[in-house]
């Protein structure tokens, strides 16, 4: 068991170096030997008929019949991709191999480049306050976004759910207009990528770009020329590979399209925006929390910095209400001045004193700190290399990637709302001879991040693939864990963390047993 969830955490740790490595150059294509070619076992043709999140039915927005392809419009088309086909460039060879492993798959390990590359918190300015990353002001310092945690988890979710709906449409009227590939209207051209008996018109991987360009543009607005890029090449793939013509692209990019300015006017009412607070409320909670009789969190950090997203527990959840978020809130921690309180504190001292090896290599692969994808991105890479194996058409990975991200999105709002209802301060701010292995996060303690999306995730992913649930657990586990042999968290906080982060997968799989997929 152990050398299973090492492997598969080695080749976590893996991916994440390469992203870090990449995130300055945005070289991507070099990775393209670590996936095999999307060949899926399932076409899911019904999948038209799947539940979306935000679309109202799969043809609420129109897509136009395509041209009949004895016509001489289409007969052009297929002489486009003929042209193309005939000096194919060293370049182009390489967009193939690294997009033919699979749309979804490949935005995903791109968004994860740029969560970690954003992932950096704002120096001080001269008079010892912070500065603030603003979306209308993406480019000026402290450039927009601090992808830290709760935004990655937030970034994550919209993105798989948008991709999710994008797609049922796109199945939907694949199956009702039923156009077949380029390749088998004229023999001549040859076929790059697996044989499909998946209608071409839309194109998926248009649908996957169109509706991921426009959220990327949004969540991470100073890299639009990359995204733009990535999006540029993956069409030009479809094209090169004989997979489908240009008009298969066109319809599949506005599709994608339409689909996204409803998640994004949805993202512009849930009250993100808002999750920063202001002065009053960082004060407030501190006067709150004394007024308690209890030692309010306070930041360590030199000049103190301001509390990392206190409202982020009042943004809009895709599955949860507001009541379902209070009423699954974990109870109070261990009074700061009770004997519970302090046991627990002298156990997170004696592992600041004294960590096995092992203890110290689990920090190490679970620290997911500054310039990381975050725990968030962590499970998606975790998640990637499990569903690769299993041959997912791209409405399937599409559908279980929305599971996992929204499920974590969930976990976000409840393990904030929890940090900032209790207001709990860390072990070394309690003691300062405390000493931790990966810094101190600049938010409350109860409960912990770590710990609420791993179990989270656990919990999805044990429901997708049933045969590795002890794997997953033994991992939420180890995550959990090394929040207290980092000594950054108590023994309650990842106890609780756990406890909340399954209560909350389950409304991601209550949602798994009605969605369609499993019938």
């Amino acid at each position: 068991m152990k050398t299973t969830i090492q492997n598969i955490i080695v080749k976590s740790l893996l991916l994440l170096s390469l992203f870090l490595v990449h995130a300055c150059n945005d070289d991507l294509l070099d990775r393209s030997e670590q996936f095999p070619t999307l060949n899926p076992t399932n076409i899911d043709l019904e999948a038209g008929s799947w539940k979306p999140y935000l679309l109202n039915t799969p043809d609420e927005f129109p897509v136009n019949p395509p041209v009949p392809t004895d016509s001489q419009e289409y007969k052009r088309e297929i002489n486009e991709v003929k042209s193309f086909q005939l000096a194919i460039t060293e370049e182009q060879k390489k967009i193939i191999n690294y997009w033919k492993a699979g749309a979804v798959l490949r935005w995903n390990e791109i968004m994860r480049t740029l969560v970690a590359k954003h992932n950096r918190p704002p120096y001080q300015n001269e008079d010892g306050s912070y500065p603030t990353p603003s979306g209308t002001n993406p480019f000026a310092y402290p450039q927009f976004p601090f992808s830290n945690p709760p935004y990655a988890a937030r970034a994550f979710a919209y993105v798989s759910a948008a991709q999710y709906d994008a797609l049922i449409a796109a199945w939907y009227y694949k199956k009702l207009y039923n156009r077949t590939s380029p390749y088998t209207i004229d023999n001549s051209i040859q076929l790059l990528v697996p044989q499909s008996k998946l209608p071409s018109y839309p194109s998926e991987d248009a649908v996957v770009a169109g509706v991921t360009v426009e959220l990327l543009k949004l969540l991470f607005p100073t890299e639009i020329a990359f995204i733009s890029q990535k999006a540029d090449e993956e069409k030009t793939f479809r094209i090169l590979s004989g997979a489908n013509v240009r008009s298969d692209i066109d319809a599949g990019i506005s599709l994608g399209q339409k689909v996204a300015y409803k998640f994004i006017a949805r993202a512009s009412t849930d009250g993100a925006g808002a999750a920063i607070g202001t002065p009053a409320i960082w004060a407030a909670l501190e006067t709150q929390t004394a007024a308690r009789g209890e030692m309010p969190w306070k930041s360590i950090e030199l000049p103190i910095r301001p509390p990392m997203l206190p409202l982020f527990g009042k943004v809009k959840s895709f599955l949860m209400t507001p009541a379902d978020v209070l009423a699954n809130r974990p109870p109070p921690p261990p009074l700061t001045k009770s004997s519970a309180f302090a046991t627990e504190l002298a156990e997170v001292k004696n592992y600041s004193r004294s960590r096995s090896r092992e203890q110290m290599q689990i920090v190490t692969i679970w620290a997911d700190g500054v310039g990381t994808y975050t725990p968030p991105g962590h499970w998606n890479a975790i998640a990637t290399e499990s569903f690769v194996e299993l041959n997912y058409s791209e409405v399937r990975w599409a559908r279980n990637m929305a599971l996992l991200n929204i499920a974590m999105m969930d976990a976000a709002i409840s393990c904030w709302d929890a940090k900032y209802t209790y207001f709990n301060p860390r072990p070394s701010q309690v003691d300062p001879s405390i000493k931790t292995t990966t810094g101190v996060p600049n938010f409350p303690a109860y409960v912990s991040g770590h710990s609420t999306f791993s179990a989270a995730a656990s919990e999805v992913l044990s429901h997708i693939i049933p045969s590795k649930k002890n794997v997953y657990e033994a991992m939420a586990t180890e995550a959990s864990n090394s929040r207290l042999y980092g000594a950054i968290h108590y023994r309650s906080d990842c106890e609780k963390g756990m406890q909340l982060g399954k209560k909350v997968a389950q409304f991601a799989l209550d949602r798994a047993a009605n969605d369609g997929a499993e019938n």
